[in-house]
């Protein structure tokens, strides 16, 4: 399956938040859309979802428009929109019978998910008694219980420990490998960078750099290495004027010449007591903010 959105445009009054929006999402991998807040990702997605229509563009399913009829789509928000007073199993139940499901078919996807989850020992109380990161899981319930053919994961890591944040990731990898599209949309770029082949960013509401993550790292000019070694000093030294600290221990060298690479990683293999050392490429964040930055317009929630 391929999603695509091509060439939305959308405004709001005068307010146009939308302009010439186009991506390509594909079934067993994640697709990341990023931006800075206000940039149009909201938007995007509630047109993807068909919440409102687009001012002009098409919403695509292996290149015909979407049957909102047939095409499940599972939502996890980054505001929680489920009922605290209410028994998580029943509001679970109904949620997912609203989907199309059966409620025997209901009962026993959420309860697959809840056991799934850890979470079967809050199946009859109420939402508002769980804790900030089990309440964020409730909701990831009502993402998937309806076997989704789509995916979309709105800062999905939002309030998770360490340990749930694991199993996450373990249900997100689960979910791109029965061939599903998963959409991610957060500032957590190390998750995004972990999982994503495929990512737009946008800003002021045009997509201003998309493609395979790997491919625009390869596209950055690669003249600069990455040292990691216990005995930075003689390096520091020997290569003064041109190497500069990490943030996190490492060294960088920037190279005069391009040619100059693999003379300059044999003479610090051999020369030196070195850990590793390799080609810098810039980090998703890098990318993200270059790409991302300036004053966004404010989109509208």
């Amino acid at each position: 399956m391929v999603l695509e959105l091509r060439n939305i445009e959308k405004s709001f009054g005068e307010k146009r938040v939308l302009t010439g929006v186009s991506f390509k999402a594909e079934s067993g991998k994640a697709f990341g859309l990023l931006g800075r807040n206000g940039a149009g990702k909201t938007t995007s997605i509630r047109i993807l979802m068909n919440v409102f229509p687009a001012d002009c563009g098409e919403v695509l399913v292996d290149g015909k428009n979407v049957d909102y009829d047939k095409l499940r789509i599972g939502y996890l928000p980054e505001e929680r929109g489920l009922y605290p007073k209410k028994i998580i199993v029943d509001q679970l139940t109904y949620f997912a019978e609203l989907k199309g499901m059966s409620h025997r078919e209901a009962v026993k996807s959420v309860d697959y998910w809840l056991g799934r989850l850890g979470m079967s020992e809050y199946r009859n109380k109420r939402l508002d008694t769980l804790s900030k990161g089990n309440q964020q899981k409730i909701q990831l319930i009502t993402a998937l219980a309806h076997n989704p053919d789509i995916v979309i994961l709105d800062e999905p890591f939002s309030g998770l420990d360490p340990v749930n944040a694991m199993l996450l990731k373990d249900v997100v990898k689960e979910q791109i490998s029965k061939n599903k599209v998963v959409l991610f949309s957060s500032h957590q770029m190390n998750y995004i960078e972990e999982f994503c082949d495929s990512i737009a960013i946008l800003n002021s509401g045009c997509v201003a750099l998309q493609g395979e993550l790997h491919d625009i790292k390869r596209n950055y000019v690669r003249d600069r290495l990455v040292v990691r070694t216990e005995y930075p000093e003689q390096i520091r030294k020997d290569f003064s004027g041109s190497c500069t600290d990490m943030e996190d221990g490492g060294l960088i060298i920037q190279l005069k010449s391009l040619d100059d690479k693999k003379a300059v990683m044999k003479k610090l293999v051999d020369d030196y007591d070195i850990d590793e050392v390799k080609v810098f490429e810039p980090s998703l964040n890098d990318i993200f903010v270059e790409y991302a930055g300036g004053l966004a317009k404010e989109d509208a929630k």
